[in-house]
């Protein structure tokens, strides 16, 4: 299983580094990619620097693509045409795609929340019931190869979901035996 995770200026760091820390746990293989090729200014000030540049990407060799939350993080996705053709790939090669926090609007945007249940950030509520999502309260949200949570605070569950989702129940129980999360 092989995961991309975009880092764009602003990105929410719990969002990110909890999804990318649980997942290289279980065993997945995470691919971090930067929207621009320096160092990431992250939401809180932190600098991260990617293993690549979204540049180097291809979607080819991706399972699922998860993206983090956090302002302007969520924006810069959004804007990022490379982020869309990369969900698009994903999606026609029948890969799961992840969002948290306000980046469920990024999938809203494309079309890809389109008649499915989602949820988001409260905040960003209303953008994604205005793309035809059905929305949903819950703090982790799967409806078929669509994944979204609600915000840093439900970081953890969502990884925990995506390792049960990539790699079984069994992988999610293994990696939280260490990790001892209140799932």
């Amino acid at each position: 299983m092989k995961v991309l995770v975009p880092l764009a200026p602003g990105f929410e760091e719990i969002e990110a580094i909890t999804v990318i820390d649980i997942l290289r746990r279980a065993g997945v293989e995470v691919v971090t990619a930067g929207t621009a090729s320096e160092p990431i200014v992250a939401s809180r000030g932190t600098r991260h620097l990617p293993d690549c540049s979204l540049e180097d990407v291809t979607a080819a060799g991706f399972d699922m693509i998860v993206l983090p939350g956090g302002q302007p993080g969520t924006n810069n996705l959004r804007a990022d045409l490379r982020i869309r053709r990369i969900i698009e790939n994903i999606r026609q090669r029948n890969g799961r795609v992840a969002a948290i926090c306000a980046a469920p609007c990024v999938l809203a945007a494309y079309g890809v929340l389109d008649g499915r249940v989602a949820t988001s950030h409260p905040v960003a509520r209303d953008e994604v019931v205005a793309r035809s999502a059905h929305y949903s309260e819950d703090r982790v949200v799967v409806d078929g190869p669509v994944i979204t949570s609600r915000s840093a605070g439900t970081a953890m569950e969502f990884a925990f979901k995506l390792v049960e989702l990539l790699c079984g129940p069994e992988k999610a129980a293994e990696v939280n035996h260490g990790v001892m999360a209140r799932l």
